[in-house]
């Protein structure tokens, strides 16, 4: 029953497939809790990589680590394979393992001007104001070439405005002490949480999850998310950053014969849970448009209702298992569910749904020239790796022999806007005392960064030499401190600041 160009789901009253040339038109995968919407993760998983595409998939339970060994054969799993007509045949796949802390598998981190200002307000959970202010620090940052990696450097910025409001609002918009407070109180929050691991350098290059091992077997990145779902807003903005750098990144490729990758978010209402309406229709804008780029998106929740209409209609091939409906709320929910499908006249969907047992589930996906199939009530094929986690020792040693092994371990930390602040108060506070015959760096740092050391009294020169500088910041042209930052600084993103700063959809910093 195995196919070429396509991926074996299970058996209905016929061998169910999805049509690789169609992967990339995104796909839904919903149920109750204990239905088997892991299984028919790892299944398609599965079978993408054996087709030579590589999958992301974000590993909540840490099931799905289990594809890294082969199956052990258990009964149910041979029954169900005997039932459906295939051969079990226990497999591993290529797997590396991805860890926001970097416990359970390599390091990822995104700097501060890649996340951009909505993303990052977003992580915040920053109110209308307090965003339009952070956009300003990143158009300060952005004109004055501050390359923003990691929470210090923002920090630095926010008190710099903070001690220069007045200056700024005249040029930029209100901006308000308070305001900033909010944001740098915020922060702290986030570093409280460990989101601070998060954000620095280096920062993952997308090619490293498009891999393939020798056999030409697509590579399956397993992100770690056990303990990142303690903080599931840093868990979904992680998600919705990673997809838009596919968008941004990757270019236009059309429809290919297969994806180039297949990208799983697992508990996907987290990312639209009190997302306003603007974050919703960016999403909604990315999903319709990232399969151009060639990569498939699909989304892993208990209910259809979970996601919004606008991006449930980009989801072209769908998974449903059952949904139970003991309340109203429940059985409206069973209704939509339902209602999603190209209806089957040989039974009801919205009664199917409510009676499917575990590993089954109802399946519809594209066919032809992209329309769905009829909706068939389908009994999932087994995955031929383990169900369930593989031992910790077993992570640690795949972890070891990994090629990305040293890549992205060890934080470090390139001059970026922190430093660079610190060199000009450094040079303003020389010729300070140079002029003076006296003062010093605190008087500078105090300006600048709202330390101790100011005069009582008239401004004294240190003070006039502090307002001259700020001045100079708001006001240098881009060119002559890009070109300046551009010398000194190395790396991707050092070489891309004295050309035009160019921000993506979600606001991030692009690499160019």
């Amino acid at each position: 029953m195995l196919e070429d160009g396509k991926i074996f789901i299970g058996k209905s009253t016929k061998p169910e497939y999805l049509e690789l040339r169609l992967a990339n038109r995104h796909g839904l995968v919903t149920g109750a809790t204990g239905t088997g919407k892991t299984v028919s993760l790892q299944v398609l998983a599965e079978g993408f990589s054996n087709a030579g595409v590589p999958v992301f998939a974000a590993d909540i339970k840490g099931d799905l680590s289990g594809m890294a060994a082969p199956g052990t054969g258990k009964e149910p799993l041979v029954k169900r394979a005997q039932e459906i007509g295939i051969d079990y045949a226990p497999d591993k796949f290529p797997v590396v393992f991805w860890d926001l802390f970097g416990e359970q598998g390599h390091r990822v981190r995104a700097t501060i001007s890649e996340m951009g200002p909505l993303l990052l307000s977003r992580l915040l959970d920053l109110n209308d104001t307090q965003e339009g202010v952070l956009n300003i620090a990143f158009r300060i940052a952005d004109e004055q070439g501050l390359l923003l990696l990691d929470l210090k450097d923002l920090r630095a910025l926010l008190q710099l405005i903070s001690d220069n409001a007045g200056e700024l609002t005249t040029t930029y918009g209100n901006v308000s002490k308070a305001t900033i407070g909010t944001i740098q109180r915020q922060l702290l929050v986030l570093e409280n949480q460990q989101g601070d691991e998060f954000l620095g350098e280096p920062a993952l290059d997308i090619k490293d999850l498009m891999r393939h091992d020798r056999d030409g077997r697509g590579v399956v990145n397993i992100l770690a998310a056990d303990k990142l779902m303690s903080n599931p807003r840093l868990y979904a903005t992680f998600l919705l950053w990673l997809m838009s750098e596919l968008f941004e990144e990757l270019p236009e490729v059309g429809d290919l014969d297969q994806p180039k990758l297949v990208f799983f978010f697992d508990e996907a209402h987290l990312l639209f849970n009190d997302a306003p309406k603007a974050l919703v229709d960016t999403v909604e804008r990315v999903v319709r448009l990232i399969r151009s780029k060639g990569v498939g998106v699909y989304f892993i929740t208990q209910n259809p209702v979970d996601v919004p209409e606008s991006v449930l209609a980009q989801l072209g091939n769908r998974v449903q298992h059952a949904l139970r409906a003991y309340t109203p709320r429940e059985q409206k929910a069973v209704r939509v569910a339902a209602q999603t499908f190209r209806q089957n006249p040989a039974f009801d969907t919205e009664k199917a749904i409510t009676e499917l047992g575990v590993g089954e589930a109802l399946v519809s996906t594209l066919e032809g020239k992209g329309s769905p199939s009829m909706v068939e009530r389908t009994l999932i094929a087994p995955p031929m790796a383990q169900v369930g986690p593989i031992a910790l020792s077993e992570r640690q040693q795949i972890v070891a022999s990994s090629p990305l092994r040293g890549k992205y371990d060890q934080a470090v930390d390139p001059e970026s806007a922190y430093e660079m602040l610190a060199k000009r108060a450094e040079q303003a506070a020389a010729e300070a005392k140079a002029a003076e015959g006296g003062g010093g760096i605190l008087d500078m740092l105090g300006g600048l960064f709202g330390t101790t050391g100011q005069r009582k009294g008239s401004m004294t020169v240190t003070q006039r030499v502090t307002r001259e500088v700020t001045r100079t910041i708001v006001n240098q042209t881009v060119g002559n401190l890009a070109a300046e930052i551009g010398k000194s600084i190395g790396g991707r993103q050092g070489s891309s600041i004295g050309r035009a700063i160019v921000r993506g959809t979600l606001g991030g910093l692009l690499r160019r």
